[in-house]
């Protein structure tokens, strides 16, 4: 019997898909619209992150809860990421030199 000592490092479309709780044609879907980006191999299949489970949740979630179609939710996404990058950089900016605090 052979065990798996950690997870591998990429998911190939099927178990992404179950991973992420979604159909595969519809991860299929989300990278024909850019909203998520696989690697893809020499024969041109393609391999997701288990980082893209979580971006793929995100989706989900904003389509659900504000009735938009895909190509608004990939809108929202690169806004909400554009507002968080602002506020990280704010925060560095706005803290007085020497301060080494972690919050």
């Amino acid at each position: 019997m052979r065990y798996a000592l950690m997870r591998p490092l990429r998911l190939d479309l099927d178990a992404f898909a179950r991973a992420s709780g979604v159909h595969p044609e519809l991860v299929g879907r989300l990278v024909g619209l850019g909203l998520i980006e696989p690697e893809r191999d020499v024969h041109g299949a393609l391999w997701f992150s288990h980082a893209q489970i979580a971006e793929v949740n995100r989706i989900q979630r904003l389509r659900s809860a504000f009735a938009l179609n895909y190509a608004s939710v990939g809108l929202v996404c690169d806004l909400l990421d554009r507002i968080a990058a602002l506020e990280s950089a704010m925060r560095h900016r706005s803290r007085p030199p020497g301060d080494r605090s972690w919050t």
